[in-house]
Parts: structure tokens; C-alpha cells; sequence
């Protein structure tokens, strides 16, 4: 950790010499442009906060009235005035339920680290010349490039069965000097699919496991070491020939592995009758798989991971290339390697220039804290590692890669923002780091039973690249009138119908049966259809630009001005005058006192001032804050 002098005042406040409280200077409500939107005609209106240092305790009871922080800077947006309703969302993690598309990204990372995956497009298979088979079946359905592309197409499907065949014979110990024959693709015809029956969806067809099968049968080794391939006398047929070695079973054992290879994605393959038919992936056929699966890898310098139907398991693979990710857990502080992925994290993914993205505003924004942080107690109410905030490092073989700014509360891990190696989009660190922090709130509630949620940021139903956070289910949304927490279920129709609706009425508001209302013109949503941008959780490149939008805008800005006087955004008095804000306290340097023995102090005007600010802070915070909080008036 840093013994600099910035390190020594951030951390002030965590002193074990001073008592921990929370000091907040109210800075008034702030209408800026929308960060999400970015529209010129509506605004959004947040309740701003300089929290100068704030509990772990007060913190997580102001996340649960919808405040969010961004350094010291505590926000919280006036959600029916605001153009993009902001929800805050969370999840239980013990009953978190991962989907297939979250699981296949935890299994990503886990092929990258094995060493077969590198960090080429999963779904591209590459010839010599660098040209894709996805490539080349979008030209070869199309009528532009004619019979030549179809043709190469066709070549391509034939390298993956030969890949798979010599993968095969490896696998079964077959002796070098067989000459296996190559693979032949032909386009099934019109024709053809007329002539046979539930033909109809075929797209091409190989004979190739008939060739294998009379190739094996005239070979000598065939002879003498059937039972290699576990063939004994009784397992012939009534004619005396091997059943293992007819094309059917040749064919069912190669239609296993084309399916299984992780980068075959454009077909689908079926062994009909001992030839193997391949398909259009949008139409899958049900494949199976033949008992004894197992794992094994082709010495072929292209690496692919093949899950190989075989009777018998290989002895031996090559090596491949092991990866070691490692992850640590630190307090907030200024780390160079840090800075400089964060440099490059803004310049390629959000096309800042290199002037935009400066040291200070780093600091400010995912450095410094005003949470005080709680050492470990020894007993179950307070994790090993405390509660503060901290910053979730990912190193792989020891190069960092990326960064989780996050806060650990006595109720919650609240993820705040993530920045990552631009070169590695392809793994959606974003979603991975997401479900590695849903699984550290598992493991840390077994020793910290009070830390059972996983807290997203802002939830905007109105924003297509939102909406994403509704994937980590089952979640709940906060109510922003009555701050009860209500399913993402019941949350839903609701918010289908109009960005802003008091979510705890969710009973009542389905039954009625009014119209649903359209998104105004400038919402998000509209916004990102005109931008084009992709939606994280349908994109197909796996949430390239998305992983970003689990974080909230930057409110650090002095963009953002205060707008009292104006009568959109300002409170009547008849609106506050039911509020008492007699027990609210006070800080003046380092007394602390309640308004209503301060308030003798004031003349007329200025009580009545004061009355007006103390109503509008404690509606914002809630009554029991404003009464354990300090109100800094310098």
C-alpha cells in the first residue's frame, strides 16, 4: 500500500484513533444531461451529497434508498422527474441461477486457461488463406460470388472432417502407415431431397466413414488387432465382420466429434445410415452421445478442442499451453498498472483521447472513498477481509488484466465499475467478473452470514444497454416511493408500460387494464436504435461494448449545476412543511448538535431557510439517517 501522502489522507478517516461517523455536506439537487440518453431536451435531476467520511452501516441503509456513489460524491436521481428512471437492483446470491449464456462464459475462460482457446473469434475456422467458413457460407448462399465459393465452402467442411478423422485414429491407436482417405463434400441437391424421405433440410453430405470402413477392413492391423477397438469374436456379426467397424458406427463416431468441436458453429452434423449429413445450425438435429465420452486433443498444430466419441480414452495428448489466473483482493488506492489499463480501457473501448483521461479524475472517481473502512472482527459479523472499499484484481500469469471497483458492506458486495484489457474482449470479462463477485458473496456468507447480496448499480428499463443487469436473476428492484424491494417479475409489465412507476403497487397497477404507454421519443431506448449500438445480452459480440454498461455515469463533473431556483425541480413549501426536522444533526467544526437546539441561533428568515434545506436532505435520506448522520455546515 502507498505511503504517500494523498494514501495517508484517504485513509484518515479509517484510523483506529477516531471514532467512525458519517459527515455529509448536502450540495442540493443537480440538473445535468443524462448520461445514458445524452438528450438535449430532458435532464436528469439527482439529490447530490460530499460525503466527507461515511459508515458502513449508513452506506448500505443509503443504498437502500437509491443512492449510488461515485468517488465521494453521493447521488441519488428524482426518479419521477428524471427523463431515465433509475432503479437500484440486487440480487439474493444463494439463490442466484446461472443461464446458459453465463455459463458458457465461465467455460470460456476456462478453455483460454487450458490453453485451447486463443484469442481468435470462437465461431471462425480459418483455412490456409485466413477465410472463414462462416464467411464462406454467407458467399456461398448468396449468388454473388457463384459455383467458386460453394466450391470452397465445400473444401472447408472437408478439412474439418479430416481433422476429425486423423483425431480419431489417433485416439484409437491406429499404426502410422495407414492411409486414411480424405473426406469428399458434395452439396445435396434438390434433387436428391426429393428422392429421399424427411431429406428436406440437408444442406451436404459425405461418404467418407464408407471409405474409412474398407480401408480398416483391407488393412492387416484390422486382422490382427481387433480387439484393440474392444471387437472379440462374439461381437461380430452373423457374416464374421466387425460391427465396430462398419460405416454406421464409424459415422456416429465422427458426427460426435464435428458436433463437439467448439469452433464448428455453422453446421449441425447427422450420421444417417453410415453417411454424415450436415445441417444448418438454426435448425439442430438431436446428435446424442455415444457412451464413454472423453476428452482429447489433436496433435494438429490448429489446437482445436474436440470432445471425441471413442471407446477408449488416449493415453496421451500433447501439451498444451496452461494459463494461471490469479485474483486479489485490495484496499482502494492509487496503483500505477491500475491507471495505466484504465488509460487504455477508456482510449479503445470508449474512444476518449488520451487528454480526456487524466490522473485526477481516476482518482477521483474509483480511488478515493469516503467509506470508513471496518477491520476484521475475528467473529462472523465482519468478513476477513472488512468492509470497505476495495479493488478486485485479475492477473493472468501475473500481467493484470483487469480491475472490479467495488464496496463490501454489512448486507452486500456493491459493484461499482470495471475496466479490462481491451485485447481480451473476446473473453466478456465484464460477465465473468460479475459471476466470480456473485460467488465470492456465496463463499463469504458462510463466514459472514449478514452478506447475502449482490448489488448491480442502477437498473433502466427504458434503456435497451441496460437492461442486461435483468439476466443475473432472480433480482429485485427497489420501489422509489416506499423503498421495498419487489421482483423483477412483477417489476417487468410495469415498467413496459412507462419508465417510472411506483413499483410496490405492482398488485394494484396489473390489475389495471389501461392502454401501454410509449417511451418518450428521447429515451434511451430510442437513442440506441439511432446510435446502432448493440444490446450486451443479445450481441454476438458478447458484450464488447456492453460489459461498461453494468457501471453508472461519472457525476464528478462540475457539469452538473445546481438548479434550485428553478420551479421544475424545486420543492414547494407545502410539500415539506410536514416534516419535523427538529432531531436532524448538525455539525458546526467539531460540535454536534440538533437543529432543535441550534435553531434559538437563527433569525426568522434564516431558520425558515434552514427548515426548508434539513426537509428536502431528510425526505432524500430518510428520517433515521438524518438523525445518525452528520449535516456539515462547515
Amino acid at each position: 500500500m502507498s505511503s504517500s501522502g494523498k494514501m495517508k489522507k484517504n485513509e484518515a478517516s479509517s484510523s483506529s484513533n477516531t471514532i467512525a461517523e458519517t459527515v455529509v455536506s448536502d450540495v442540493g439537487r443537480r440538473k445535468s444531461s443524462c448520461g445514458y440518453c445524452k438528450s438535449s431536451a430532458r435532464s436528469s435531476i439527482t439529490h447530490g451529497l460530499w460525503a466527507h467520511s461515511i459508515t458502513v452501516n449508513d452506506y448500505q441503509d443509503l443504498l437502500d434508498r437509491g443512492w449510488r456513489r461515485s468517488g465521494c460524491f453521493l447521488y441519488k436521481p428524482e426518479m419521477d422527474k428524471t427523463c431515465c428512471p433509475a432503479y437500484t437492483i440486487r440480487l439474493k446470491a444463494a439463490d442466484f441461477v446461472a443461464s446458459k449464456e453465463q455459463l458458457r462464459v465461465s467455460k470460456k475462460m476456462q478453455r483460454f486457461l487450458n490453453g485451447t482457446l486463443d484469442g481468435k473469434k470462437p465461431d471462425l475456422l480459418m483455412d490456409g488463406s485466413g477465410t472463414s467458413i462462416s464467411t464462406a457460407k454467407k458467399s456461398s448462399t448468396g449468388s454473388s460470388e457463384g459455383n467458386s465459393e460453394e466450391e470452397k465452402f465445400l473444401q472447408l467442411i472437408s478439412s474439418q472432417i479430416d481433422f476429425v478423422v486423423h483425431a480419431w485414429a489417433v485416439s484409437e491407436g491406429f499404426p502410422s502407415d495407414i492411409q486414411l482417405p480424405k473426406a469428399c463434400t458434395k452439396k445435396f441437391t434438390h434433387t436428391k431431397k426429393k428422392q429421399i424421405e424427411g431429406s428436406g433440410d440437408i444442406l451436404y453430405s459425405s461418404n467418407i466413414s464408407f471409405q474409412i470402413a474398407a480401408t480398416l477392413k483391407r488393412s492387416k492391423w484390422a486382422e490382427q488387432d481387433s480387439n484393440v477397438l474392444g471387437v472379440s469374436k462374439a461381437g461380430a456379426d452373423q457374416n464374421g465382420k466387425s460391427s465396430e467397424l462398419s460405416p454406421k458406427i464409424i459415422a456416429e463416431k465422427l458426427a460426435c466429434s464435428l458436433n463437439q468441436l467448439e469452433d464448428f458453429s455453422v453446421l449441425s452434423t447427422k450420421a444417417v445410415n453410415g453417411h454424415l449429413n450436415f445441417y444448418s445450425a438454426d435448425k439442430p438435429v438431436d446428435t446424442g452421445e455415444l457412451p464413454g465420452t472423453t476428452i482429447v486433443s489433436s496433435p494438429s498444430p490448429r489446437a482445436f478442442r474436440v470432445k471425441q466419441c471413442s471407446m477408449m480414452e488416449i493415453t496421451k495428448s500433447p501439451q498444451q499451453k496452461k494459463r494461471r489466473l490469479e485474483m486479489r483482493l485490495k484496499r482502494s488506492s492509487f496503483d500505477p498498472e491500475e491507471y495505466d489499463l484504465y488509460r487504455r480501457y477508456q482510449i479503445k473501448v470508449h474512444n476518449d483521447t488520451p487528454e480526456e483521461v487524466k490522473e485526477s479524475s481516476y482518482r477521483r472517481f474509483l480511488v478515493d472513498t469516503p467509506i470508513v473502512f471496518t477491520p476484521p472482527s475475528g467473529n462472523s459479523s465482519v468478513p476477513p477481509c472488512g468492509f470497505g472499499s476495495f479493488h478486485q484484481q485479475y492477473l493472468i500469469d501475473g500481467r493484470l488484466v483487469a480491475v472490479g471497483v467495488v464496496d463490501i458492506l454489512p448486507g452486500c458486495l456493491s459493484s461499482k465499475y470495471l475496466f479490462w484489457d481491451p485485447d481480451l474482449a473476446f473473453l466478456s470479462l465484464g460477465k465473468y467478473s460479475a459471476l466470480q463477485e456473485i460467488s465470492w458473496v456465496k463463499e463469504t456468507q458462510a463466514v459472514c452470514p449478514s452478506l447475502q447480496y449482490y448489488y448491480l448499480g442502477y437498473y433502466i428499463h427504458s434503456c435497451n444497454k441496460m437492461r442486461y443487469k435483468a439476466a443475473y436473476h432472480p433480482s429485485e428492484l427497489l420501489c422509489p416511493l416506499r423503498y421495498e424491494w419487489v421482483p423483477f417479475y412483477n417489476a417487468k409489465p410495469l415498467l413496459d408500460r412507462k419508465p417510472y412507476v411506483v413499483l410496490s403497487d405492482y398488485e394494484t397497477l396489473q390489475n389495471e387494464e389501461s392502454s401501454p404507454h410509449q417511451l418518450p421519443q428521447n429515451s434511451c431506448e430510442q437513442q440506441n436504435v439511432n446510435s446502432g449500438e448493440d444490446d450486451p445480452v443479445e450481441s454476438v459480440s458478447d458484450d464488447e461494448n456492453g460489459d461498461v454498461e453494468m457501471l453508472d455515469p461519472d457525476y464528478e463533473g462540475s457539469d452538473a449545476d445546481a438548479d434550485d431556483s428553478d420551479p421544475e425541480t424545486s420543492s414547494s413549501a407545502d410539500e415539506m412543511n410536514d416534516v419535523d426536522v427538529s432531531n436532524v444533526l448538525i455539525g458546526l467544526k467539531k460540535s454536534r448538535i440538533r437543529f432543535k437546539d441550534l435553531q434559538r441561533a437563527f433569525g426568522a428568515s434564516e431558520k425558515h431557510y434552514m427548515e426548508m434545506q434539513l426537509q428536502r436532505y431528510m425526505k432524500a435520506v430518510g428520517v433515521g439517517l438524518s438523525e445518525r448522520m452528520v449535516y456539515s455546515l462547515g
